[in-house]
C-alpha cells in the first residue's frame, strides 16, 4: 500500500508493505523520487518514509510574471477552460507533457487518449510522485483533483472511467500543461 501526503513545505510519500511480506523493501528497490531522501526505514514494520524535495513557492506576483493570463487563472485560481479551446487537447505527437508553472515531468503522451471531453486526458502519469490528489468539494459534488507534487499548480481531476490498464480519466487543462515533443 503506498500513501501520499503533500504539505505547503513538502512531499511526503509513506509506502508501507503487509507485515507477512516475504521480503523487506530495500533502498536499491525504492521507486526514484526526484531529489528524495529516505529519513527513516523500518523492517520490522517494513514502513519507509521518502521526502522529497521541498515545494516551490513563489508569490502571487511571480507567477503572474512568469505565466500567461490563461495559465494563471487556470494553474494557481483553480480555474478552467472552456472545453476544445486549450493548448494540446488535440496533440498526438510523441512526447512529454510538464507542468506550466515549475517544469516537472507529469504525462508522458503514451499515456493520452481521446476521451471527447475537449480536455487533454491521460490514463495514469509519468511517475508516481508526479501529482498529488486533493478534494474538490466545489459544485456541489466531491471529485478528485489532480495538482503538480511539486509546486500545487491546479492540473485538472481524476475519474474513474478511464480506459484499461488503470480504468482512469485525468482530465486536465491543457493551460496548466507545457509540451516536449520527443526528439528522434
Amino acid at each position: 500500500m503506498i500513501l501520499y501526503h503533500t504539505s505547503t513545505h513538502f512531499n511526503l510519500r509513506l509506502q508501507v508493505s503487509a507485515p507477512d511480506a516475504p521480503e523487506p523493501v530495500y533502498k536499491s528497490a525504492l521507486p526514484k523520487v526526484r531529489g528524495g531522501t529516505i529519513f527513516k526505514t523500518s523492517q520490522q514494520a517494513r514502513t519507509i518514509f521518502i521526502m522529497s524535495q521541498p515545494k516551490i513557492t513563489k508569490s502571487d506576483a511571480e507567477w503572474r510574471a512568469q505565466l500567461t493570463p490563461e495559465q494563471y487563472q487556470v494553474a494557481r485560481k483553480h480555474g478552467t477552460e472552456r472545453a476544445f479551446t486549450g493548448p494540446n487537447w488535440d496533440n498526438h505527437e510523441a512526447g512529454m507533457y510538464n507542468c506550466v508553472c515549475c517544469g516537472k515531468e507529469l504525462f508522458d503522451a503514451d499515456t493520452k487518449f481521446d476521451s471527447g471531453t475537449g480536455w487533454p486526458s491521460f490514463y495514469a502519469p509519468a511517475a508516481a510522485d508526479a501529482v498529488s490528489e486533493h478534494a474538490d468539494r466545489g459544485f456541489f459534488t466531491t471529485r478528485t483533483e489532480i495538482r503538480c507534487a511539486d509546486c500545487d499548480a491546479h492540473l485538472g481531476h481524476v475519474f474513474n472511467d478511464g480506459p484499461k490498464p488503470t480504468g482512469l480519466r485525468y482530465c486536465m487543462n491543457g493551460q496548466a500543461l507545457g509540451f516536449e515533443k520527443k526528439r528522434t
